[in-house]
């Protein structure tokens, strides 16, 4: 299901180097599926054949996005090209990475490839030994990839200052568009990678971000996925401005939240306004119902203000359709009893439970935790981190018992 993914790193990559004298084409392998709602939709797969690794796991393996004929023929209508930049938009998708990477060796095979983001990041030395890129790109943009490309022999001639990737012409529509308006966070949760992968914590202008969602509205795009860690910190001198920036101006816009909100800062001003500038889908984190696993994991949120933040928003027109919570199971020592708990505590609110898989990350507490349990290793595949993966082969869940309560909140989930 694609909700809302777009690859904003490769992206940002194509504005950085819009400043210089060059052409930029995208292959977005991930922009073939079938709409369903707000822009979002089902990607089209095939069965392929399951990696040994994996054999335990009763499920199919399949390759989602783009077909690999579709993919080749594409390439071969951009060549040639001088360097290849590729990404992927989570770690354990690196089987497509290599895929991809062998197609333009086979198509173009003198062309320098270079790997960066999130996979690149987190798993650089695996990467480096299996990806089969010419460099391996680790962390944030910026003028680092020009000293990539420098180890190539090019030398970039810059002709203007960067401009945005909706102006570049990448994309032949825009379903939907994806918004950062700021990077990294300031929480430190124990299973999350956004400090490895971010460092500092940034917020852009409220100004800027109200001036990109009207150059895309211009263009168009009426839904929009905001990809932020931490929207809403320091609400009353960013969100909170950007909000009333959009609705004196009257746009019409749909907004969306795929990435969890932190409960604990919403109150009665920011809930109408996010109900008066289009706010349709809202996902409230949670992870977990048990108080001492909440403290160690992060504490950003308690029962209570998880009550007061759906409490304020129904009282400004959201309902269950709109109202998400993720809670999480497979977290180490999770018992799976008290992801029951969380379930039928939820169910109390009257919101949607979205049930999320632990995934283990590479430089995160969790990860350290787990390797000191001696259940996984630095070296570990990271097919087996994929969130759908790794509960069923390391939390010791009953397989049928874990299957009857996600049916059981599919149920709930459909009803009234």
């Amino acid at each position: 299901m694609n909700l809302w993914s777009r690859p904003l790193g490769l992206l940002k990559v194509a504005e950085y180097m819009s400043r210089f004298d060059i052409d930029l084409k995208l292959i977005d392998c991930t922009e073939i599926f079938k709409e369903k709602q707000y822009g979002t939709g089902k990607y089209p797969y095939e069965v392929v054949e399951k990696p040994e690794v994996l054999k335990p796991v009763p499920r199919r393996f399949k390759r989602y996005g783009m077909a690999t004929e579709e993919f080749k023929e594409r390439f071969k209508n951009q060549l040639p090209c001088d360097f290849v930049f590729v990404t992927s938009l989570m770690s354990y998708w690196y089987p497509g990475v290599q895929s991809a990477i062998e197609l333009v060796r086979s198509l173009s095979p003198h062309t320098p490839v270079i790997l960066g983001g999130i996979y690149a990041t987190l798993y650089h030395k695996h990467a480096g030994e299996h990806s089969g890129a010419d460099f391996i790109y680790r962390g944030r943009i910026n003028e680092g990839i020009k000293f990539a490309l420098q180890t190539f022999g090019f030398r970039l001639r810059e002709k203007s200052t960067p401009r945005p990737y909706y102006k570049l012409n990448l994309y032949s529509a825009y379903p939907f568009a994806p918004l950062l308006t700021s990077e990294g966070c300031p929480y430190r949760c124990s299973y999350c990678a956004s400090a490895v992968l971010s460092g500092r914590f940034v917020q852009r202008s409220p100004s800027e971000v109200v001036t990109e969602i009207r150059e895309l509205y211009d263009a168009g795009v009426r839904d929009y996925a905001f990809y932020d860690d931490a929207l809403l910190v320091n609400k009353d001198s960013h969100i909170k401005v950007v909000l009333k920036e959009l609705v004196e101006s009257g746009l019409h816009v749909r907004f969306h939240c795929p990435n969890g909100l932190h409960a604990g800062l919403i109150d009665d001003e920011l809930a109408y306004l996010m109900r008066r500038s289009g706010f349709t889908t809202l996902r409230l984190s949670l992870e977990t119902v048990d108080e001492k696993r909440q403290a160690a994991t992060g504490g950003k949120v308690t029962r209570e203000q998880l009550v007061s933040a759906v409490r304020i928003l129904k009282k400004h027109g959201f309902g269950k359709e709109h109202i998400g919570v993720y809670l999480m199971y497979g977290l180490p020592g999770q018992p799976l009893e008290e992801v029951k708990e969380g379930v039928e505590f939820l169910k109390t609110l009257g919101v949607r439970i979205n049930l999320t898989e632990f995934s283990p990350i590479p430089g995160t507490q969790c990860w350290e935790e787990l390797k000191e349990q001696g259940v996984i290793t630095d070296d570990i595949d990271p097919l087996v981190t994929n969130n759908t993966v790794f509960s069923l082969l390391f939390s010791d869940y009953d397989w049928d018992k874990l299957e009857a309560l996600k049916q059981d909140v599919k149920k709930y989930n459909r009803s009234g």
